[in-house]
C-alpha cells in the first residue's frame, strides 16, 4: 500500500537577524491507515514540519510526498484535511457558516456541500449549535467545528494540530472515538499533541521530536515496552506491607515505592524465590505484577537523552 506521507531530507532554516534551524534534515514515513502522533516540547519543530509539508512554509532542503505526489504540487493537497493549532473564525460566522465557507474553498458546492456540512456537524456533535455565532462557542466547541472543517471533502489524510485543546473530558472521549472511526474507515490521521495520555490511547505509531530532529519513532507499544524494561531486565512491582529498614541481600537493588518496591529481574522465574525471602522476613505480599511504563515516562526519557547528548541545531 502506498505511504500516506514520505518525508526525505526535509529541513527549514529561518534567516533574519540570526539564523534559526527550525528543522534539521529529517526522514519520516507515515503508512496509510495509521494514526500517527508527533510529540515534542514547544519549539521542537512539530508545527513547522506540518506547515512545510503543506506548503505553508518553503523547505530549505528536501521534499515530501503525499500519496506519492510531491507536496509542492497543489494537487497533492486535494485529499488532505488540516486543523491548525489555535484556530480562529470570523466573528460574524455561525458554525454552519464556517463549514460552508471552507467547503466552498475546497471546491464543494450545491447539495454536496449542504449534505457534507450537515454530516460533519453531526459527526462532531455540533448540530444543535450549528446556527449560533462562533462568538457564543466555548474553546472546545470551536475546536469541534475546526475538526469538522478538516473533514470536509472526505480527505484521505487528516493533519490535526492539538485536536483536543480546550475540549472537556467527555468531548475528548468523543474525539478519540471519532479518530478511531476514521482510522477504521481507512483515513490516515497525523496529529500533534502535548496530551500524552491522549496520544497513547489513539496512536499506533509516534515520532518524538527535539530541537528540529526526530529522536525516536516506532510503534507506541514497542516504545513503552522498551521503557518497561531496564537494561534488558524485567521490571517487577511488588505490593507489600511495611518493609524492614534494611532489605535482605536479594533485594539490595530494589527501589522503594509508596506501597512496596520495584526491582529488575533477569527472569520472571525469580519471583517465587523473592516472595519466599519476603515471607521469611515477615513481610506480607499483596500483589506482584510486571511494571508497565507510560508514554509520558518514555517521552521524558527520550528528552533527557537528547539533552544529555546535546542533540539539536545551532542558532
Amino acid at each position: 500500500m502506498e505511504a500516506a506521507l514520505e518525508i526525505s531530507g526535509l529541513s527549514k532554516v529561518y534567516r533574519g537577524l540570526r539564523k534559526v534551524r527550525a528543522l534539521e534534515p529529517l526522514d519520516l514515513t507515515v503508512e496509510s491507515g495509521t494514526v500517527f502522533g508527533l510529540l515534542g516540547a514547544n519549539g521542537a519543530g512539530k508545527s513547522t514540519l506540518v506547515k512545510t509539508v503543506l506548503g505553508i512554509c518553503r523547505p530549505t532542503t528536501g521534499h515530501a510526498r503525499i500519496f506519492g505526489v510531491d507536496s509542492r504540487d497543489p494537487q497533492s493537497r486535494r485529499k488532505v484535511g488540516y486543523l491548525p493549532e489555535g484556530t480562529h473564525f470570523a466573528k460574524y460566522l455561525t458554525g454552519r457558516g464556517v463549514l460552508q465557507y471552507f467547503g466552498a474553498l475546497a471546491g464543494l458546492s450545491g447539495s454536496n456541500l449542504r449534505e457534507q456540512v450537515i454530516e460533519k456537524l453531526q459527526l462532531v456533535g455540533m448540530t444543535d449549535w450549528a446556527d449560533k455565532k462562533v462568538t457564543k462557542y466555548s474553546k472546545g466547541m470551536r475546536q469541534r467545528v475546526g475538526i469538522a472543517q478538516a473533514l470536509l471533502g472526505n480527505p484521505r489524510l487528516v493533519l490535526l494540530d492539538e485536536p483536543t485543546d480546550g475540549v472537556d473530558p467527555a468531548g475528548r472521549h468523543e474525539i478519540r472515538d471519532l479518530i478511531g472511526k476514521l482510522a477504521r474507515d481507512g483515513v490516515t490521521i497525523f496529529l500533534n499533541s502535548h496530551l500524552l495520555g491522549e496520544v497513547q490511547s489513539v496512536c499506533t505509531e509516534i515520532a518524538i521530536m527535539y530541537q528540529g530532529r526526530v529522536l525516536r519513532r516506532g510503534a507506541v507499544k514497542d516504545i513503552i515496552q522498551e521503557m518497561s524494561m531496564h537494561n534488558g531486565r524485567i521490571q517487577m512491582v511488588f505490593r507489600t506491607g511495611d518493609l524492614p529498614a534494611t532489605l535482605p541481600a536479594a533485594l539490595a537493588q530494589a527501589r522503594r515505592t509508596d506501597d512496596g518496591f520495584r526491582i529488575d529481574l533477569a527472569s520472571i522465574s525469580e519471583v517465587p524465590a523473592l516472595i519466599d525471602t519476603l515471607r521469611a522476613a515477615a513481610v506480607p505480599v499483596y500483589g506482584v505484577e510486571q511494571y508497565h511504563a507510560s508514554l509520558e515516562e518514555a517521552f521524558l526519557k527520550v528528552m533527557d537523552d537528547g539533552n544529555a547528548h546535546g542533540v539539536g541545531g545551532t542558532q
